[in-house]
C-alpha cells in the first residue's frame, strides 16, 4: 500500500508540472477516479486534479446502492439493465468490503405501479438482464408473508410483494478506494487544486491547464496530450472555458436523503416503494448502522451545486412517504431528523422531457479544441463509463504518437482493500479480521466488525496505529487510528474529509461526531501547524456542513410553526 498524504499531494502537484502528461483529468468524483484507475493501468501517464475533496459533490450524495438497474426496466432499457447489473457483480468482486449484498422489498398496493404479475416477470428479466446468481435471485411472497418479513408496512391495499438483491455501498469510499489503487499505479493525483484556465498550442488544441492550489495559494500550469472533464455538476462550467458549451446541456436535479434513528424507524428490510402521491417517483427506506435512511427527492436544481440546501418541503415530501407507507411506532417529524444529505445529479438536457424522465445515460462530448467531456450516467457503470472514454483518447493517442496502448485491465483490477480473494471469500477474510480486533488489538466486536468493513484488507493498517492507551489528543482510540490512517494513506486535508468522507460519522453517527469534532480540528491544526486564521475557517466549515446535515434550520421553521398554530 503507497503513501498517500499531503507530501504525496505536493509530490504529485510537482511531478505533473515537470512532464507532459499523457491524460490529465479534471475532477475528482467517481467517474474522474475510474477514469484515471483505467488509463494508469493501461500504462498512461495520468495526473487528475479536484478542486475541493475527493467526491465531495455528487458522488458523496447518492442513495449509496450499487443498483442492478430495476428501474431502467420501466424505460425498457434493455441494454442498459444488463450493463449495470454485470457491473454490479464487477464492483462486488473488486471491493466486497464497500460492497454489501442486501434484500431489497419491493411491496404491491392496488392501484400502484407495481401489481404482482408485473413486478414479478419485471424481476425475472431483470435477474436475467442482470446476471443476478441464482442464490440471490427474487421470490415472491403474498400479502401475509410479506407482513410476517416487514411488519412495519402498511397493510391496507397490500398485494404482496417482490423480494430481491440490491447492493449497498459507501459511495465516497468506493471512490476513494478506486483512487488509492490508481495511486498505487503511479497516477499523479491531488485535491484541493483548481483549474483557473486551459492551455492551448499554437492549433488551438487544448494542451493542458493553469491551476491553483488552494492549500498553498500557489499557481502552476500542467501539459497534457489529452484532458478530460469529468467535473459532474460543473461539466458545462469547464466547457465554458473552452467555449464549446453547444449543444445539449446539463440539467441538475437535486435528491435529499434523510436519516433517522432505528428506533424510531425500526424497519429490519431495505424497502423500494411507490410513494403515495401518485407523481411517478420511488423512494427507498434502507436501515444501516442503527440508523434508517431514507430518500430521495427530484427536483431542478439552478443554483450552485456546491451545497444545494434541504428545505422545509423536501423535508415535509420525504416524511409524509415514509408515514404514509409504513405503521411506525411513532407519526415521523422533522425533530426525529438526526442529519441528512443534498446533492445534484447532472443529467443530459433532453427537451420535453420532465426531471424523473430525463435519461442518465452517460454521454461523452469532444469539443473542436480536443477537449473531452463525459457526464451523465451513474455509481454503478463508473467503470464501463470510464473504460469507454480512455478507449477514443487510446485511439487518439495512437494515431497520434504510433503507440499501441493496452486494453482495459479494471474487470478484475482488485481495488484498494480489496485484496481479500474476491467476493467469494470476503465473510471468511471478515472473520479472521474481526477475531484479530478482538484478540491483539482489545476491541469489542462492534468495533473491529465496522473497521474490516470500511478498511478490507487495510484494516491490519489501521490496527497497527491503535494507541495502546487513551490518546493525549481527547480522541477514542478507533478515531485516533482512522484519522491517522487518513492523514497518511486517505489525502485527509480538512477536518470534513475525515468527520464526513472517510469516516460517514455525520451522516450516521452524528451524536459522536459532534462529540469528536474539537479533537479532531486541534489534531489537525498541530499536524498541519496551522496559524489561527485556518484552524478558524476549518472550524467554520465543519460548523456550516454540520447546520445543513442536522438540519437546524429546517428543525427551527417545523418548531416555529408549531408554537404559531
Amino acid at each position: 500500500m503507497s503513501e498517500f498524504s499531503d507530501k504525496t499531494r505536493s509530490s504529485n502537484l510537482q511531478n505533473m508540472q515537470d512532464q507532459v502528461l499523457d491524460l490529465l483529468i479534471i475532477g475528482g468524483g467517481i467517474t474522474g477516479s475510474g477514469i484515471a484507475l483505467d488509463a494508469q493501468s493501461r500504462n498512461l501517464k495520468t495526473g487528475l486534479l479536484e478542486m475541493r475533496d475527493f467526491a465531495s459533490g455528487t458522488s458523496s450524495r447518492s442513495t449509496k446502492l450499487v443498483h442492478g438497474g430495476l428501474r431502467y426496466l420501466k424505460q425498457a432499457a434493455i441494454k442498459e439493465v444488463h450493463e449495470v447489473g454485470s457491473e454490479r457483480a464487477i464492483v462486488y468482486n473488486n471491493a466486497p468490503h464497500v460492497t454489501t449484498p442486501l434484500k431489497m422489498m419491493l411491496p404491491f398496493y392496488e392501484d400502484g405501479t407495481f401489481g404482482p404479475f408485473t413486478t414479478a416477470i419485471g424481476l425475472d428479466v431483470y435477474d436475467r438482464l442482470a446476471e443476478v446468481k441464482h442464490s440471490e435471485r427474487k421470490y415472491m411472497l403474498n400479502p401475509h408473508d410479506t407482513l410476517e418479513r416487514e411488519p412495519y408496512i402498511k397493510g391496507e391495499g397490500l398485494k404482496g410483494s417482490g423480494v430481491y438483491v440490491e447492493y449497498r455501498t459507501d459511495d465516497a469510499r468506493l471512490t476513494l478506494e478506486v483512487l488509492k489503487k490508481a495511486n498505487d499505479l503511479g497516477a499523479l493525483i491531488a485535491n484541493y487544486v483548481k483549474v483557473t484556465g486551459l492551455l492551448y498550442d499554437a492549433d488551438d488544441k487544448i494542451c493542458g491547464v493553469i491551476f491553483k492550489d488552494l492549500i498553498t495559494e500557489k499557481t502552476g500550469e500542467i501539459h497534457a496530450k489529452k484532458v478530460i472533464n469529468a467535473t459532474g455538476p460543473w461539466v458545462d462550467e469547464i466547457r465554458d472555458m473552452d467555449h464549446s458549451n453547444t449543444g445539449k446541456h446539463l440539467h441538475l436535479t437535486k435528491g435529499v436523503h434523510l436519516v433517522i434513528d432505528h428506533d424510531k424507524f425500526p424497519i429490519s428490510n431495505s424497502i423500494y416503494f411507490d410513494t403515495p402521491f401518485h407523481d411517478g417517483r420511488m423512494m427507498f427506506a434502507i436501515p444501516r448502522e442503527g440508523k434508517t435512511y431514507i430518500g430521495t427527492t427530484d427536483t431542478t436544481w439552478t443554483e450552485d451545486p456546491k451545497e444545494p440546501n434541504i428545505t422545509a418541503t423536501d423535508v415535509t415530501y420525504i416524511l409524509a412517504a415514509a408515514n404514509q407507507m409504513f405503521d411506525l411506532p411513532e407519526y415521523l417529524t422533522p425533530e426525529d431528523v438526526e442529519s441528512g444529505w443534498s446533492g445534484v445529479r447532472p443529467l443530459i438536457q433532453e427537451e420535453g422531457k420532465s426531471p424523473s424522465e430525463i435519461s442518465r445515460k452517460d454521454e461523452i462530448f469532444q469539443a473542436d479544441s480536443g477537449l473531452l467531456s463525459i457526464a451523465g450516467g451513474k455509481l454503478t457503470g463508473y467503470r464501463k463509463m470510464a473504460e469507454k472514454i480512455v478507449d477514443r483518447v487510446a485511439k487518439q493517442l495512437d494515431l497520434e504518437s504510433e503507440y499501441e496502448f493496452l486494453p482495459t485491465q479494471t474487470k478484475d483490477l482488485t481495488l484498494s482493500g480489496g485484496d481479500v480473494g474476491g467476493g467469494k471469500y470476503w465473510m471468511e477474510f471478515f472473520d479472521k479480521e474481526v477475531h484479530e480486533g478482538i484478540v491483539n488489538y482489545d476491541l469489542d466486536r462492534n468495533d473491529a466488525e465496522k473497521l474490516v468493513q470500511r478498511f478490507g484488507s487495510n484494516v491490519r493498517a489501521v490496527y497497527e496505529l491503535l494507541p495502546e492507551t487513551k490518546t493525549k489528543a481527547r480522541l477514542p482510540r478507533i478515531d485516533w487510528a482512522m484519522l491517522n490512517y487518513g492523514l497518511q494513506h486517505e489525502m485527509v486535508e480538512h477536518p470534513i474529509d475525515y468527520l464526513l468522507r472517510r469516516s460517514s460519522q455525520m451522516l450516521f453517527n452524528i451524536a459522536h461526531m459532534k462529540s469528536i469534532k474539537t479533537p479532531v480540528i486541534d489534531y489537525m491544526s498541530k499536524f498541519y501547524d496551522w496559524d489561527e486564521d485556518t484552524k478558524q475557517q476549518m472550524t467554520d466549515e465543519v460548523n456550516q456542513k454540520l447546520d445543513l446535515s442536522d438540519l437546524k434550520q429546517v428543525k427551527k421553521q417545523y418548531l416555529d410553526y408549531k408554537k404559531e398554530h
